[in-house]
């Protein structure tokens, strides 16, 4: 099923950009769970439309509806939980024209081929970014879940349009240093470059992109499965299903490449009873399997495609080709809210392997 996420902890989504509403389905939360909501609502807020300059002046208050799945207490109950967020501010009229002009970049022709025509093309419909909104939601639960286990999850952004962040250590990463702001860096400095660089590409009416790391620590050795069910594999594939996502490594990643094996190498230590490495190139899985090392990802972020540029496509109907001025409200640059939509998907997938 295209819109479900893991096994043992599921997440279905469902809803389209401009439909009245968007959610999710969660399957595999463990009974008794009380969730911290206002824990919840921070996380989604990081996600959130229209929190500053570098983001779209779509205003959306992304507060989650429980449907089903708590009882009297509040508590998780052991039925799946089922979940909207209404959608409110949204100008369908911008996306007119769409149907007839494809947007270079986006999946509108695509769309278009794959349900003959008759794809919501309003704001995206399916293939939005506003559908990680309930991701965010699931994610921020199992959030919660893998920290009572010692496991926390942390991403930054590692770059914008070529502009570097600090490094933070591959074999102990302080997650306390990446800033809370607008822009997650561990470089205050680095942040600003990043900002001036949206800024300069939303006032010339066009986009840049980036890379955003993430981190997790305290997972346990062993997860994971060779081949085909490795924790590379699943991880690759989830985040690939968030908007815009062009390339996943891990470790040191394409890097790796242009090094020996002698350098790549991470030497094993014994340390307080417990098998480590000395460096973590390998990012903390070999053979699809956990090594106890932190865990390190990182995803490649596209510029976002809605510019207002004038743009070469194509008149579907008439068969002609035609140019395209994109109007409406889109990010300058995707990357600083995909953080949050980066730390909830790797969540939902390691809780998932968790409750295995």
């Amino acid at each position: 099923m295209a819109n479900l996420l893991g096994k043992h902890f599921s997440v279905h989504v469902f809803g389209q950009s401009h439909a009245p509403s968007i959610g999710a389905v969660i399957e595999g939360l463990p009974a008794g769970f009380t969730p911290d909501w206002e824990k919840v609502d921070a996380f989604m807020a990081r996600r959130a439309p229209g929190s500053n300059a570098m983001s779209t002046a779509r205003k959306e208050a992304d507060k989650p509806v429980i449907l089903a799945g708590l009882n009297e207490k509040g508590q998780t109950c052991g039925a799946p939980l089922a979940m909207e967020i209404k959608n409110g501010d949204h100008h369908s009229v911008d996306y007119d024209q769409l149907k007839a002009l494809p947007r270079p970049g986006h999946a509108d022709y695509t769309a278009f081929l794959k349900y003959a025509g008759a794809n919501d093309i309003r704001g995206g419909g399916q293939f939005s970014g506003r559908l990680t909104a309930p991701l965010c939601f699931a994610g921020a639960l199992a959030l919660q879940l893998l920290e009572k286990k010692g496991i926390h999850i942390r991403a930054r952004i590692r770059s914008i349009a070529g502009v570097e962040d600090g490094l933070l250590d591959a074999v102990s990463p302080d997650l306390s240093a990446i800033s809370s702001g607008s822009l997650a860096v561990v470089d205050e400095d680095a942040g600003k470059r990043m900002e001036e660089a949206v800024l300069a590409a939303k006032a010339k009416g066009d986009s840049v992109g980036g890379i955003i790391e993430c981190f997790a620590t305290g997972l346990p050795a062993g997860l994971g499965d060779p081949m085909f069910d490795g924790v590379e594999n699943l991880l690759a594939r989830a985040l690939f299903g968030i908007p815009a996502v062009r390339g996943v490594e891990f470790g040191t990643g394409f890097a790796a490449a242009a090094m020996t094996g002698s350098t790549h190498n991470d030497a094993f230590c014994m340390e307080d009873g417990t098998v480590k490495t000395k460096t973590n190139h390998h990012g903390g899985v070999l053979g699809g399997i956990t090594t106890g090392m932190p865990l390190i990802v990182r995803m490649a972020i596209k510029p976002t495609p809605s510019i207002a540029l004038e743009q070469d496509t194509v008149n579907l109907p008439l068969c002609e080709n035609a140019s395209l001025s994109i109007k409406g409200r889109h990010d300058p640059c995707i990357v600083p809210r995909a953080v949050p939509v980066m730390e909830a998907v790797v969540a939902c997938v390691l809780y998932d392997l968790i409750a295995k």
